[in-house]
């Protein structure tokens, strides 16, 4: 995966609950209680090492990247809390993948990898 791509994958990723062009996007997955696709969450925390390794060198970050990862951030634990109240079974290691998820936005948002 190259900077370009992971980019265009997180925007999307992140933006989903409002463009509702992918269904099957991590957060329109967790929307509906469904668990992410198999290799989902590993697709994203790739695409936030290659945009963080990408980003070294830049000041500054667009809206629309801002926007999307903050989202995908935010929105993630949103979703799985109301999974949670409405009782859904979410897999065991969901929790701590977004924990992961969260780190690795905060650290882009720093520019330090932790």
């Amino acid at each position: 995966m190259d900077y370009k791509t992971a980019r265009s994958f997180l925007i999307d990723q992140g933006s989903a609950l409002e463009t509702k062009k992918n269904p099957d996007a991590f957060l329109m997955r967790l929307q509906q209680g469904l668990s992410p696709v198999p290799g989902q969450v590993t697709s994203i925390l790739l695409a936030l090492k290659i945009l963080f390794e990408g980003l070294q060198e830049s000041p500054m970050l667009d809206r629309q990247l801002i926007s999307a990862l903050h989202l995908l951030s935010v929105e993630s634990w949103q979703q799985f809390e109301a999974g949670v109240r409405r009782g859904v079974s979410w897999p065991p290691l969901l929790k701590e993948d977004l924990n992961r998820i969260a780190i690795a936005v905060k650290n882009i948002f720093s520019g330090v990898w932790k």
